[in-house]
């Protein structure tokens, strides 16, 4: 079997949950993690760009783990691997790192495994092992998606890709693990707390599918996840409260935290809204990046 040539990879930050969309909708934002592979004598990584060091690092690299456990599932060897990458999106920020991460590990495995597995396999695999679909398919199909696992298959739509609103991302000093976040929630919620949950997620679809940024101060709201996890994401309490004003259309925090994602009108006066972020948080140290809506697919 001949080994497969360089394969290029460009895979996209997602802010998943969007306030009520919890596990359900993500949103893919034009922060990438850029990937060159090749056949290689050893594993190796060069790595450039945000965490270039972490990114780089052989040791539990969850592309090279991801792409190596495929493969043995599979029955096969797989070469090793030379990759050049360069990162753009925040480490264990809520940005999606992990499931960008995971996919390319899945990708680079279907490539030079020479799998020739269709894209629903591809999400299946990546969404089994990140463990929820909501990333995940954002990332692989771009704009907003909102995803569910139904027997095994992972059922997607994808919109809102065209919007143009611009984003803008809080990012605090620290860092914050998934699964330390997913440990706050408690295991049942209220009839009233879903209720409204289940009206803002269907005003947050309608908002991205029909471009109506005047819904989304109410649409992003939510009392499932984001009141639990406030107390190890100090931002979101400070920077809530600028929804609808300023040309601030929603606020919510990205992923499970501790980012929090403003999404802003066109035009908005980004210098305003950044000293405004600035006054509010304080003593508390923020970082802003200023993006949007990433609108395709993975480029590969």
């Amino acid at each position: 079997m001949t080994t497969p040539a360089t394969f290029h990879l460009k895979l996209p930050a997602t802010s998943a949950n969007l306030g009520p969309g919890f596990d359900a909708l993500g949103l893919a934002m034009a922060l990438y993690l850029t990937i060159d592979a090749a056949p290689a004598d050893t594993n190796a990584i060069h790595a450039t760009g945000r965490d270039a060091e972490l990114c780089g690092a052989l040791d539990n690299n969850l592309i090279l783990s991801t792409y190596e456990e495929v493969l043995a599932a599979a029955g096969l060897p797989g070469p090793q691997l030379g990759l050049e990458l360069h990162n753009e999106i925040p480490l264990g920020m809520g940005c999606g790192s992990s499931a960008a991460a995971l996919l390319a590990g899945v990708l680079l495995a279907n490539h030079f495994g020479q799998l020739n597995w269709t894209e629903q396999q591809i999400l299946g695999e990546a969404c089994r092992r990140e463990g929820h679909p909501d990333n995940v398919a954002a990332c692989y199909l771009g704009g907003m998606t909102a995803s569910a696992i139904a027997q095994g298959e992972v059922i997607t739509a994808t919109f809102g890709e065209e919007l143009g609103w611009p984003l803008l991302l809080a990012l605090p000093a620290a860092s914050l693990a998934t699964r330390q976040a997913r440990a706050l929630l408690p295991e049942m919620y209220s009839r009233a707390d879903a209720v409204a949950n289940i009206q803002s997620t269907a005003l947050l679809v309608a908002a991205f599918s029909q471009n109506r940024p005047d819904l989304l101060r109410m649409a992003m709201r939510d009392r499932i996840h984001q009141p639990y996890r406030s107390e190890v994401c100090p931002l979101l309490p400070l920077l809530a409260p600028l929804a609808g004003q300023q040309g601030v259309l929603g606020v919510a925090l990205s992923g499970a935290g501790p980012s929090v994602l403003l999404i802003l009108k066109r035009g908005a006066n980004l210098n305003v809204v950044s000293n405004t972020i600035c006054h509010l948080v304080g003593e508390h140290y923020v970082e802003l990046l200023q993006t949007e809506i990433s609108n395709r697919k993975v480029y590969r």
